[in-house]
């Protein structure tokens, strides 16, 4: 009924220390990590590697000049990567776009599928906790996804009391009958919270082989924190128009 990841606790928001104040960063994950005893195609890994690395390192390229103008990036072209800004980050550390990507490919992988409970609460675990964060804390978050959030931790609560379930196992429910009574939208009907298309690559990259599960997995990605006006709420808003 639980996903506990025992064999596997890095895919688990861990602590350095006895207070529970310090979360580990994915670099202190990253030790805990072995390569996998099955062939993996070398190619495949290549590219999925690229694909997440270019995606940090863009964003970390980019996050000492988020939210300046447009006139101030012409007169300071961004080259190298640098600190500052305006979350005072160190030189290479990425933003909530990169930790919520991380989010959504860890989900990925813990549950070997789309499930869009655990997805939500490893976001959770980001607003709470820093989990997934470059600096170890959660930062850059907009009010509409901080609501959204918050409104989730509350139907997680209200979903254990009404089905006796500890609240400590809440974050690990696997129960699939539980899953589908539990209501994962939790944002207001037009509410746009952290966009979503910069956390997306994980998606295709775990769908490579499934192209036709893509589109609705992109679709409902981005509703979980961003819901649409109800005549866009429809799973294939992401089509290409003709």
């Amino acid at each position: 009924m639980y996903c506990l990841f025992v064999d596997k606790p890095w895919l688990k928001y861990q602590f350095t220390d006895v207070h529970r104040k310090l979360i580990k960063t994915p670099d202190e994950l990253e030790s805990e990590m072995k390569d996998p005893t099955a062939n993996i195609d070398k190619i495949v890994l290549d590219k999925t590697l690229g694909s997440l690395m270019g995606l940090a390192l863009g964003d970390a390229l980019g996050a000492h000049v988020e939210f300046r103008s447009h006139e101030y990036l012409q007169a300071n072209l961004v080259k190298n990567l640098k600190g500052g800004g305006t979350w005072g980050l160190d030189n290479g550390q990425f933003t909530d776009d990169t930790s919520m990507a991380l989010c959504l490919a860890t989900s990925l992988i813990a549950r070997r599928d789309f499930v869009a409970y655990d997805q939500l609460v490893r976001y959770k675990w980001w607003y709470q906790y820093g989990y997934m964060s470059s600096t170890g804390q959660c930062f850059d978050i907009d009010s509409a996804t901080k609501q959204s959030l918050v409104r989730f931790a509350k139907n997680q609560k209200d979903f254990a009391n009404k089905n006796n379930i500890p609240i400590q196992y809440m974050d690990f429910l696997s129960n699939r009958d539980c899953l589908r009574k539990f209501s994962v939208y939790c944002s207001e009907v037009g509410a746009a919270g952290n966009e979503a298309l910069m956390r997306l690559a994980p998606v295709p990259l775990f769908f490579y082989r499934n192209p036709e599960n893509l589109l609705n997995t992109q679709a409902s990605v981005v509703k979980l924190l961003m819901v649409m006006p109800k005549p866009m709420m429809r799973a294939d808003f992401m089509q290409p128009s003709s």
